[in-house]
């Protein structure tokens, strides 16, 4: 077992942090290449690895996941009014893109076992509805394992709505089999950095397979500009015109150079993270107070969740005095001062996502994670539940 040594300012020596970048020679030589005025190609070489991964029919790369998200509304013409389901269990990226169309997110409750949408809620809101303003939903993929998506096609297709998938927690994920992106969604929508404010590079990724939803979202992602084209280095050529509302939504060349070098390493990093989480599985089975994440499909481990059945405050609070730092996904919205006060939520609203809430905990995953550092955290969480609950 490691043994803390706290120096005179009673810092820890050993810091695990949440989530750390993974930086190797394939990011730095396609960095080098854009500097070097030889990287024109790279947000077409970025759209072209998705689809041949995925098998996608359309690639749309943008700026941000939650970029990607907005540019999915636009495309849809979603309209003031407009209603999007969503699980109270998202990113606030979510809600916040319906939003911004001043159309109206219908929140659900979430299943207690892998924490996305409760399909049975779902379902019945869609049978209940009565109105024509109903355009769709948003289903995200908490922590890389995915909904149920053979029945949420099922019942997408009953009640005739178009489905956006928020695959932020899964890129390279699968579903049966299946790489999420190719799965039936009208729109699926992928991040680089879905959980870091300060990110090396931001980058977001659409895809579809509607020829309208494809040439919309390109026309929108810049200024809904028309022209005869634009050179090597971005200059717009001498006329132009706009024709629509858009966005500035388009993708950096050296963002999409590093997202490029990471989604050729993305099958690496997805096996390593599914190796930890194996670690903690097997080191953190049987822990007092300490429930492990229920796999149910595919998983690729974007994040790890642990449920702590007492003071789960207390434990991260302790975790992070160990040096551990950890997560909280997610604060479920309907907690959130603005969705609380404009739609008069009340806390009781969504119990599972409000139970889920008060016990869930992220412990460090990511693919340079050393054996050593899982091995750390494993044996400060053993710690703190002997003796911090």
């Amino acid at each position: 077992m490691y043994h803390i040594k706290k120096d005179e300012e009673h810092h820890v020596a050993r810091e695990i942090p949440f989530f750390k970048p993974d930086i190797g020679n394939a990011e730095r030589e396609q960095i080098e290449q854009v500097l070097d005025l030889e990287g024109e190609t790279k947000i077409e070489d970025l759209e072209n690895a998705f689809v041949k991964k995925t098998g996608a029919t359309y690639a749309v790369s943008t700026n941000s996941g939650t970029s990607a998200l907005h540019l999915a509304m636009c495309a849809m013409d979603l309209k003031r009014g407009d209603k999007i389901i969503c699980s109270v269990n998202s990113f606030p990226s979510v809600p916040e893109v319906v939003r911004h169309f001043d159309a109206e997110p219908i929140f659900v409750d979430i299943d207690s076992e892998d924490f996305n949408i409760d399909l049975d809620a779902f379902e019945k809101i869609l049978e209940e509805n009565k109105s024509k303003k109903l355009k769709g939903a948003i289903i995200n993929h908490v922590g890389g394992q995915p909904t149920d998506l053979a029945r949420l096609y099922e019942i997408a297709e009953k009640y005739g709505i178009r489905i956006v998938e928020d695959a932020s927690d899964a890129l390279g994920g699968s579903y049966e089999g299946k790489p999420i992106g190719a799965t039936g969604a009208d729109i699926t929508c992928f991040s680089f950095s879905p959980h870091m404010k300060h990110s090396i590079a931001n980058a977001g990724m659409l895809l579809c397979e509607d020829d309208s939803l494809y040439e919309r979202s390109i026309l929108l992602r810049n200024h809904a500009i028309k022209s005869d084209g634009w050179d090597k280095y971005g200059n717009l050529e001498y006329m132009y015109d706009v024709v629509d509302i858009g966005c500035k939504y388009d993708i950096s060349i050296l963002d999409a150079a590093y997202a490029l070098a990471q989604y050729s390493r993305v099958d690496k990093m997805i096996a390593r993270r599914q190796q930890i989480a194996k670690m903690y599985d097997e080191q953190l089975a049987g822990i007092k107070h300490v429930t492990l994440p229920v796999k149910k499909r595919d998983h690729i481990y974007q994040l790890y969740i642990v449920r702590i059945d007492r003071n789960r405050d207390g434990f991260a609070r302790a975790l992070k005095e160990k040096g551990v730092h950890t997560g909280l996904h997610y604060i479920p919205l309907h907690l959130m001062s603005y969705y609380k006060q404009k739609y008069n939520l009340r806390v009781n609203d969504f119990q599972q996502a409000l139970q889920t809430y008060q016990q869930v905990l992220s412990l460090p995953i990511y693919h340079n994670m050393s054996d050593s550092d899982v091995e750390y955290v494993c044996n400060m969480v053993k710690e703190v539940a002997a003796e911090h609950i």
